[in-house]
């Protein structure tokens, strides 16, 4: 064994991954999610606290399977008076959550506090906007503290549509973390809490399809200690109270709660330098997934850590998305020529720091790219998901014009060069057939794609209520060799398509009933 190798702990089960205090746990993202939870119940009796947890949401992919792994976990949750609930929607599931933040404020209280977790996909979170905003508006307790979690499907895996929820999250003055991986969900869990009980805030934590539904070893670290900020506190205070009239009240309270959230942020950073390189003059901006990305560009373009400090590039990566740690981000960019700002979809940490830029006394970088170039031009895309490969030529075009001896497009062109054909292996036990499909995607094809579908392949009529009310022609679907020759319309056959489903394409959509309605919840 190399001598670096970490030493095997022959004894380890994958039920240690909740009962663990050191050392590493193998864990999927959404058992992490419910380590998050006990974890915080775990800190709080250690603090003398007698708190409860609820945890409710509605499932859908990528949190399709928080439910099963909360009821697998079960016994841990009732011991640790953690209550899952699942909702039969996401807006009941909110208001719920708000219910738990009232508890502090009872004087018949039986706990000091309930801290929740509510979970969500991305229309989901767009649907229950109205429960949410007024959650975060009301606040969360002292003792309490509220996570909403986004299961965010960039890539459009999963979901009728790609979606991104930074930007409900930033109308609802709630603030959003990012975590890159799944070693990241528990600091960012335990962080989020930390920031909802000191600011009254109800805490967005993104968790994109490629983390939460990934795994890994992570490294278990001793819970962090939180300083207490200065900063004053308005006598009418930040949390939930009871009675809260309508009124401009809330608003100027929701302003009080930004405020604590920077205070928060400046004396607990979650942002951080990755080389911390003060001499620095070239700058990359990073959060999340796309922080992972840029690092194996980076790799890609024969850039390590060594490279990076001898020709002065630094990285910060971004926990905390919006709002930006103001003072931190601005420090990173003094003294730089360029700084690119990579995020995956929208850019909503670039617009803030050109937001800062404005008013900045201080050093300016001559420039600052993202989603466009300094000529206006499209750089990094904002549509689908980004990749390492993608990002290398993107990221040398840049670094070329400030480091012209480097050839690093050069670089980025011998990484995409082929590789050697791979060698085939032979797997008896391989499969050998199609795998399962995610029922809640269908996939539409257009009858023009006809004359390339493998033969056993056919279209049929779409039956189902979602799909009928877009006017869809058909599906795609396999056939078992038996079926394939009684198919109705055969894949070796022109396509013709019956009149009644032309005039239907051309006549608008019939109302949807309310009971199709409904059903239509269960494909999200």
């Amino acid at each position: 064994m190399n001598i670096h190798s970490p030493a095997i702990d022959a004894g380890y089960t994958l039920e240690k991954r909740y009962s663990l205090a050191s050392g590493r746990a193998y864990m999927t993202g959404t058992q992490a999610l419910t380590r998050i939870v006990l974890d915080q119940g775990r800190r709080d009796r250690r603090a003398g606290l007698n708190t409860a947890g609820f945890v409710s949401g509605y499932r859908g992919s990528p949190l399709g399977g928080v439910d099963l792994e909360m009821w697998r976990s079960k016994a841990l949750l009732d011991e640790a008076n953690i209550e899952f609930l699942p909702a039969v929607n996401e807006d009941l599931a909110a208001t719920a959550m708000l219910g738990t933040q009232q508890v502090e404020s009872d004087p018949n209280r039986t706990v000091d506090g309930v801290f929740g977790l509510w979970y969500g996909k991305g229309p989901g979170i767009d649907r229950s906007g109205d429960a949410l905003k007024h959650g975060n508006a009301y606040g969360s307790s002292p003792h309490g503290g509220v996570l909403v979690v986004a299961g965010d499907d960039h890539g459009c895996v999963s979901s009728s549509m790609p979606h991104q929820s930074d930007v409900a999250f930033m109308a609802w003055f709630m603030p959003t973390l990012n975590p890159a991986n799944v070693g990241e969900y528990l600091a960012f869990g335990e962080y989020g809490y930390a920031l909802s009980r000191y600011s009254g805030m109800w805490i967005g934590f993104k968790a994109i399809s490629e983390t939460v539904e990934s795994a890994a070893s992570v490294e278990l670290f001793p819970d962090r200690h939180f300083l207490a900020p200065d900063f004053e506190i308005p006598s009418t205070g930040l949390h939930y109270r009871w009675p809260d009239l309508p009124g401009p009240q809330i608003e100027e309270r929701m302003e009080a709660k930004k405020q604590a959230v920077f205070a928060f942020a400046e004396t607990n950073p979650i942002d951080r330098r990755i080389y911390d390189d003060p001499a620095a003059t070239f700058g990359i901006v990073t959060t999340g997934k796309g922080h992972l990305d840029l690092m194996e560009a980076l790799r890609l373009l024969e850039l390590d850590e060594a490279a990076c400090r001898a020709l002065g590039i630094d990285v910060y990566k971004v926990g905390m998305v919006w709002p930006l740690a103001r003072r931190d981000a601005l420090n990173f960019v003094r003294g730089k020529r360029e700084v690119l700002v990579i995020e995956e979809k929208r850019g909503i940490i670039e617009s803030q720091f050109k937001e800062y830029f404005y008013d900045h006394p201080g050093d300016k970088p001559d420039h600052m790219v993202g989603k466009r170039d300094e000529n206006g031009d499209r750089l990094i895309p904002w549509t689908g998901e980004l990749s390492p490969l993608q990002l290398a030529p993107l990221v040398a075009s840049r670094l070329d014009l400030v480091f012209d001896t480097q050839r690093f497009g050069e670089r980025a062109r011998r990484s995409r060069s082929p590789a050697p054909p791979a060698r085939p292996i032979s797997a008896p036990a391989a499969r050998t057939t199609p795998p399962p499909r995610c029922r809640r995607a269908p996939r539409r094809w257009p009858a023009s794609a006809a004359t390339s579908w493998p033969a056993g392949w056919t279209v049929r009529p779409v039956r189902s209520s979602r799909w009928a009310a877009r006017a869809s022609i058909g599906l795609l679907r396999r056939n078992s060799p038996a079926r394939a020759t009684s198919s109705r319309i055969s894949a070796k056959a022109p396509i013709t398509i019956p009149a009644r489903w032309r005039s239907a394409r051309r006549s608008p959509p019939a109302p949807i009933s309310p009971i199709r309605s409904s059903i239509t919840t269960l494909w999200r």
